[in-house]
């Protein structure tokens, strides 16, 4: 059967043409694909700045080894997060994201296609060409999905802000930036320098 042709956002036809997680298998583009809603987001063609991949780099380094001897698991980027509704058939899912970084405790969601069901933490790191996607789409569609903790990190302004789950909706932290530390109500025991942390991926 073939494929419904994929429309960003940004082209009239997409208010209306949703799209599901079996559209998105058989598609092939050079840029990062999304579907929030059943809607394309296609993230730029360029690859991130070297900023950009020095804080998921390192990020991803420093939860890696915190989590080395617990059961949570870390992925990063590409990763596809399915976010199932009614149902888990490839047909019926219309969210399907690709975060940062994401943290996973209840290892049943894994299967080889990535992650079905909400990871525990998610972190975004802003660019010029996503920040309107991640700081109004996916903020709603994580906490409506239950992502128990949301982190935005933007490289521009050396800051931290933390969306944490509670009574189905986030509570968002102040921002944070050098001075402060990051901890985590979803990963026990984990704290970040943020002045460290910033100084060591300049």
């Amino acid at each position: 059967m073939e494929s419904k042709k994929p429309a960003t956002i940004n082209e009239p036809e997409a208010e209306y043409q949703l799209y599901s997680y079996a559209d998105y298998l058989t598609w092939q583009f050079d840029e990062v694909v999304e579907l929030i809603k059943g809607k394309v987001f296609k993230k730029a063609a360029t690859a991130p700045k070297r900023i950009h991949q020095r804080i998921s780099g390192e990020l991803f380094l420093q939860i890696g080894n915190f989590l080395k001897s617990q059961k949570c698991q870390v992925y990063s980027a590409p990763f596809d997060v399915r976010f199932p509704k009614k149902s888990k058939e490839d047909s019926q899912i219309f969210d399907v994201v690709q975060p940062d970084i994401c943290v996973i405790c209840d290892l049943d969601k894994l299967d080889d296609r990535g992650c079905l069901g909400a990871p525990d933490l998610i972190v975004e790191i802003l660019s010029p060409s996503n920040n309107e996607t991640e700081l109004r789409y996916k903020f709603d569609l994580y906490e409506s999905q239950g992502v128990k903790e949301y982190w935005i990190v933007s490289p521009e302004n050396q800051t931290f802000t933390i969306n944490t789950l509670i009574d189905q909706r986030y509570v968002t932290s102040r921002m944070m930036t050098s001075g402060d530390v990051v901890e985590s109500a979803v990963i026990r025991g984990f704290s970040l320098d943020l002045k460290a942390f910033f100084e060591g991926v300049d």
